[in-house]
């Protein structure tokens, strides 16, 4: 970084200086590891040499510190697939149901907003289909931060909600489902080449909830890329160029990825495990009457505390997640 044409090739540069920052922060984690046993060690050799209730009392004190960062580290050690460490692309998708399906999907934006904000990832949407009574037929958000991605890979999955619904005069209970994809978010500088006849580009009004979720344009975009039919959509930017350059932007890491599964014929990509998630093939259900308990099938974990989660606590779900993974690849 010192040399004297470093800075010339920006891109490069930039590429280079996200790499060094995470090696910095992997540097980091271990003095932090390293600091955490010395301070272990020295509690059970003084204890062990005087034993002192004042002196035990800190040490236990100090336990539910070094617990959470401990937890966390064992987490990120998790988290060492090729795109763990990249931004994230976070969709959601109502299911049958109409109203009822649609509301469920904002009050997951909103369950992931809180998440991100929590964990100090910046959040960003960039297309939003409004219900015609209420709530969100489909919405895109963009999540910076580093393991965006591989923290949130565990949400890939139909969710599944019951409820007595608000839009029932009878008060029935409701079952309700959204569908929730990931992907991961690449570099600008992505070496993917997109012939322009293959793309069917459309401008749109945009539309949206308008003050912390979208900002209301003329100009929305919307890219299709013929050979693959993926389609991307952006409509929080002030201006038509604007909102197509970032389209095209997800659009290159959405073609890197694919072309990638596709010469690598990994048995399950992105894409197929997308096609493969069917209603009723839920990975998480959240119950609010006739009792409350949100479980994820495929870890088992759950708890009743249901308000908790849906502001934001997905930690312990998407930790245990990540446990499960690991094993699976273990014993698989």
């Amino acid at each position: 970084m010192n040399a004297p044409d470093f800075w010339l090739d920006q891109t490069n540069a930039k590429k280079v200086s996200k790499q060094l920052s995470q090696l910095r922060d992997e540097l980091d984690h271990i003095r932090k590891m390293e600091n955490i046993k010395g301070e272990l060690e020295t509690y059970l050799s003084l204890l062990e040499e005087d034993f002192n209730i004042d002196l035990l009392n800190e040490a236990v004190s100090e336990l539910p510190r070094i617990q959470n960062f401990i937890e966390k580290a064992e987490i990120e050690c998790y988290l060492n697939d090729k795109y763990d460490h990249n931004d994230a692309l976070l969709t959601i998708h109502s299911g049958a149901g109409g109203t009822e399906s649609q509301d469920w999907v904002e009050m997951l934006l909103r369950m992931y907003s809180h998440w991100a904000e929590k964990n100090n990832y910046s959040f960003n949407i960039i297309d939003y289909l409004p219900g015609e009574e209420a709530g969100i037929k489909s919405v895109s958000v963009e999540i910076k931060g580093d393991f965006a991605y591989g923290m949130l890979k565990s949400e890939i999955g139909i969710h599944r909600l019951v409820r007595i619904s608000p839009f029932n005069a009878q008060g029935k209970r409701q079952t309700s489902f959204a569908s929730v994809f990931v992907y991961p978010e690449f570099d600008e500088d992505l070496d993917v080449e997109i012939d322009p006849k293959d793309l069917k580009i459309d401008t749109f009004r945009s539309s949206g909830a308008g003050g912390q979720y979208v900002n209301t344009t003329d100009s929305a975009v919307r890219i299709t890329h013929l050979p693959t039919n993926i389609v991307v959509t952006c409509q929080n930017e002030r201006s038509q160029i604007q909102n197509r350059e970032k389209a095209m932007s997800i659009l290159k890491s959405r073609l890197y990825q694919y072309y990638e599964e596709q010469r690598e014929k990994e048995k399950q990509n992105v894409e197929s495990s997308k096609t493969e998630i069917g209603w009723g093939n839920q990975i998480r259900s959240y119950v609010f009457q006739p009792y409350q308990m949100i479980k994820d099938h495929r870890t088992n974990y759950e708890t009743g505390n249901t308000d908790k989660v849906m502001d934001g606590d997905l930690n312990d779900f998407i930790y245990a997640w990540l446990k499960y993974n690991a094993k699976q690849r273990i014993n698989g």
